[in-house]
């Protein structure tokens, strides 16, 4: 029989001007890569409500000044689970420049899209954060 799990991964990022920046943050564990905040959903709790969860115990900011649903959600399965997993971005307030910094991460770092993109070594991370980069160019 197989499990099904739901995650969420959320995007952060900032807007200077007219430019958005996008926070990377990278795992405490050895092998961690860079990318976004990432965590699970847990029984009958609402996406919205795992997002504010995820972000304040993550960075400690607790409420965005907008949130986006990236529309890609993730589907597979691993031995007997199956792993949905939601994508979102969410802008911190304009005061918020400090971030603290859950110990579940080793490293943080702003980046411009330019920047960003590269490093992100899984590849619906990139296309959440190109969709996410797309939607506030358009917007």
């Amino acid at each position: 029989m197989t499990e099904l799990v739901h995650r969420i991964k959320i995007f952060v990022y900032r807007l200077r001007g007219e430019q958005p920046d996008y926070l990377l943050l990278r795992g405490a564990a050895s092998e961690s890569c860079w990318g976004p905040i990432q965590g699970p959903i847990g029984f009958g709790e609402k996406l919205e409500t795992a997002i504010l969860r995820e972000v304040l115990d993550d960075i400690g900011i607790s409420r965005p000044a907008d949130l986006v649903d990236l529309h890609l959600p993730g589907r597979w399965v691993i031995g007997d689970e199956e792993v949905i997993e939601w994508t979102y971005g969410f802008r911190t307030p304009p005061d918020r420049h400090d971030l603290r910094l859950s110990r579940r991460w080793a490293a943080s770092r702003w980046s411009s899209f330019t920047d960003a993109y590269p490093v992100l070594e899984l590849e619906p991370d990139r296309a959440a954060l190109l969709r996410l980069h797309s939607l506030l160019k358009a917007g």
